[in-house]
């Protein structure tokens, strides 16, 4: 049975229906028998959906333009399952730390194909990244400019880089979301930039090829990726631009996202306007990529009505800290009976030690009971990358489902697991 009927079936997977027995359906799996087998709470993906996406932003750039990578910004779902999919895929990726470059080359990415950003690398970090042959280096600094020029010379090689361009545009998002203002703590601004473009010309270790910009996330609309093209312009001519990625996504049955056709038509015509036809131009969209691939799981634990309806689940903001960071909003889903009249305006919380700890307020659902399970769509992003262990919660497991199997790519934690880190003297 298709749920396309349902508001929320845009903030869902792609291919997710109602089985014959009433049940959500996520790639050809029954929820309530995932919730069965893995336990709450869970991350759970429609490996098809990833693969659909990644298929979509490569066609539609390669029907609008000849020499191009898509990068999977991989900060939004550094699984190593996640990493190995998109890379079959044919994605490039970028990194931000030593530990995602670590995840990406297990997860099968070829270094050549790996872009290593950072506001604040570290000297180990651009060691690593020049012993593991990353293909570019972002520079963010001219701190970043002056250790990777003396470690390149050290290993008597070149490394060819990009520089980071904080270009005076900020989109519509949340402040903590927003990276192309004037005051950021990211890239050069554009006097900075020329300064360094100048410097590299000179610079006998470093290979100038680009120019990088990001200017935020969440973005749902698309005037703001074509100012910062316009304002990099100024800076030279150069190969290759990466015009970063911040492409929003529909998190609630309101929100209605820039298609990805749309998004990709408005970046390559403002590059070829502005530009020219012959860059090689480089696209990350993260959360666009993997946001809506993804559900989580819950069961309810406790319902309280005094005031307002409380519905406590399994889970929180060890899972999903979105909502507690940015006010994030987002929708749920009862996994038995998906189509049900919401009847019961509830606050969705956690089962941690905060009053804030809300996973949805003032959320309309059927009347919900102790023991069902409950669905949050759109996890995908920054979900499992900002997962914790407040209170001592074990983290999530990550199952992927495709055509009716499912499969645990990622274990749920073990208590163990929280003390594996301990160093005891007493002990031996």
């Amino acid at each position: 049975m298709t749920i396309a009927t349902s508001p929320l079936s845009h903030v869902l997977p792609l291919g997710t229906l109602v089985s014959q027995h009433g049940h959500l359906e996520i790639g050809g799996c029954d929820v309530l028998e995932l919730a069965r087998e893995f336990g709450t709470p869970a991350y759970v993906v429609s490996e098809d959906d990833l693969r659909a996406r990644a298929r979509m932003f490569v066609e539609e750039l390669a029907a609008r333009h000849r020499e191009f990578d898509v990068l999977f910004a991989s900060k939004a779902f550094p699984c190593t399952a996640v990493y190995r999919v998109l890379g079959e895929e044919g994605l490039a990726c970028d990194v931000a730390s030593g530990g995602e470059l670590a995840l990406a080359l297990r997860g099968g990415f070829d270094p050549a194909r790996i872009y290593f950003h950072g506001n604040a690398k570290s000297e180990a970090e651009l060691q690593e990244a020049l012993s593991a042959g990353v293909g570019h280096v972002v520079l963010d600094s001219f701190d970043d400019f002056a250790r990777l020029e003396r470690m390149a010379a050290e290993r008597g090689r070149r490394q060819e880089v990009l520089i980071r361009v904080t270009p005076g545009v900020a989109g519509a998002t949340h402040d903590a979301m927003s990276t192309g203002q004037a005051d950021s703590k990211f890239g050069f601004s554009v006097p900075d930039a020329r300064a360094a473009i100048a410097r590299l010309a000179r610079a006998p270790h470093l290979e100038l090829v680009g120019l990088h910009f990001h200017i935020g996330s969440q973005l749902l609309e698309l005037a703001p990726f074509r100012e910062a093209v316009r304002a990099v312009r100024a800076l030279g001519d150069f190969p290759v631009i990466n015009v970063g990625g911040g492409l929003g996504v529909a998190y609630t049955s309101e929100q209605h996202a820039p298609g990805i056709a749309e998004y990709v038509d408005a970046l390559v015509s403002t590059v070829h306007d502005e530009l020219g036809a012959d860059k090689r131009l480089l696209l990350e969209p993260g959360r666009a990529l993997v946001a809506n691939s993804t559900v989580t799981l819950y069961t309810v634990q406790t319902v309280k009505r005094n005031v307002s309806t409380w519905v406590a689940v399994d889970g929180g903001m060890s899972d999903n800290l979105r909502p507690m960071l940015y006010g994030a909003r987002y929708e749920a889903i009862l996994a038995e009976r998906p189509l049900a009249a919401a009847g019961e305006r509830c606050q969705l919380v956690g089962k941690h030690c905060e009053s804030g700890d809300v996973i949805i307020r003032d959320v309309w659902l059927p009347e919900p009971e102790v023991g069902e399970v409950i669905v949050t769509p759109a996890t995908g992003a920054y979900g499992y990358s900002l997962a914790n262990n407040y209170n001592g919660v074990p983290r999530p497991p990550v199952i992927f489902c495709r055509e009716g199997s499912a499969r645990e790519v990622v274990r749920r934690e073990r208590y163990e697991d929280l003390m594996s880190r301990d160093v005891d003297p007493a002990r031996p």
